[in-house]
């Protein structure tokens, strides 16, 4: 048994797939026997920052773990408390998860206070080291993080190439990103379109996750006013919440008199109700512009849901072109051409592919790569 701890965003921190994402790995670290710990933030963005409608999730707290809220982005005294508590503690493992730079003085000052004052290995989980947004400052402050990091996780090569740019001879592996399975089990598409209120004999898309602006959504609202996708009958079901500007999206949809076939959920998705909007589609589309990899693909593995990704990053890593879904490119034409050859093919196309393709994106899996990579560690 190793006493390990986990570094970022947790209950009652919302934060989309990283809190999922943490807690699972949490609960899988304890199913294996471990003494698991999240540390989270009190104060994770301060609120001129944030994009959204509230950091704050509107759930029961999570089952069996240990989440300690203590955390303040901006505070440098509180770095160095929560570095010393952290080290007190004597863990064996730590785990980061890094995914943008704004948390890099803190993270990495964290880092180095728990280097100083314990002999605990530090691994970082890499959701991005260059982000998708870019800003002044960036290459610096992931510098300045990864610079005290023994070993690194990423999950595509996009990710790992990045990485390399930063690091000398630090270990690192890329491993697939495993499934959200915590969300319930598959359930049947007319069950799911009942409760949500959504027409049982229409073809419907997905477009589900906060709404940011490199994620393409503009390119996939260009697709539905096609000839190819109007003279079906086929419906857009975007259900997240807008991080930004929705009266773009609006308007788009308005100059392209798609009005009526598209349907809008301008809120952040509770857990509770994930799996119905999956299960209610018939196809996931991320239409994104840049990408790294994305939690939506193992989401829809989970629920055995068709993709269409752009080639982009680290995207069409994980979909089989032809078999788990179709790859496109990152215009509204090729995506177009796409979900009409989606739908084309007989129902169940994708299946038993996706059934095969799931298999490997266990948690077990991936546990057993990171513990690997804290061997490596000298």
């Amino acid at each position: 048994m190793q006493k390990i701890i986990i570094i970022g965003s947790a209950f009652p921190l919302r934060g989309g797939g990283i809190t999922t994402f943490n807690e699972r790995l949490a609960h899988e670290l304890q199913e294996q026997g471990n003494d698991v710990t999240i540390y989270s933030f009190s104060l994770q963005y301060p609120s001129i920052f944030f994009p959204g409608k509230s950091q704050y999730a509107d759930r029961p707290a999570p089952n069996h773990l240990t989440i300690k809220s203590v955390i303040n982005s901006i505070n440098p005294l509180n770095w160095l408390k929560v570095g010393r508590l952290i080290a007190k503690e004597n863990p064996d493992l730590i785990i980061i998860r890094y995914w943008i730079p704004f948390m890099a003085l803190c993270l990495g000052s964290i880092a180095r206070i728990i280097k100083k004052n314990s002999s605990a290995k530090i691994i970082c989980i890499a959701d991005n080291i260059i982000p998708h947004e870019k800003r002044f400052g960036d290459q610096l402050l992931t510098k300045y993080f990864v610079k005290k990091i023994d070993g690194f996780i990423t999950m595509s090569k996009k990710v790992t190439s990045d990485l390399k740019h930063f690091i000398s001879n630090q270990p690192h592996q890329q491993v697939l990103h495993p499934l959200y399975d915590n969300f319930g089990e598959k359930i049947e598409k007319l069950s799911a379109r009942s409760y949500l209120k959504l027409p049982s004999d229409s073809k419907i898309i997905l477009f589900f996750g906060f709404i940011r602006e490199y994620k393409g959504l503009d390119l996939l609202i260009d697709a539905m006013s096609n000839l190819l996708i109007q003279n079906q009958s086929i419906q857009l079901l975007i259900a997240g919440e807008f991080y930004h500007e929705k009266d773009f999206y609006i308007n788009k949809i308005r100059k392209s008199g798609i009005e009526k076939n598209v349907i809008i959920i301008d809120d952040f998705i509770p857990d509770e109700w994930v799996k119905y909007y999956c299960c209610a589609a018939d196809l996931i589309v991320q239409p994104y512009k840049k990408a790294t990899q994305s939690g939506v693909t193992p989401l829809a593995y989970h629920f055995e849901i068709p993709m269409i990704v752009t080639n982009v990053g680290g995207l069409p890593e994980m979909v089989k072109d032809g078999e788990s879904g179709l790859v496109c490119e990152p215009n509204s034409q090729s995506i177009a051409e796409h979900i009409d050859e989606f739908f084309q093919k007989e129902d169940g196309y994708f299946l038993a592919s996706l059934k095969r393709e799931k298999l490997k994106f266990s948690w077990p899996t991936f546990v057993s790569q990171l513990f690997a990579l804290e061997n490596e560690i000298k």
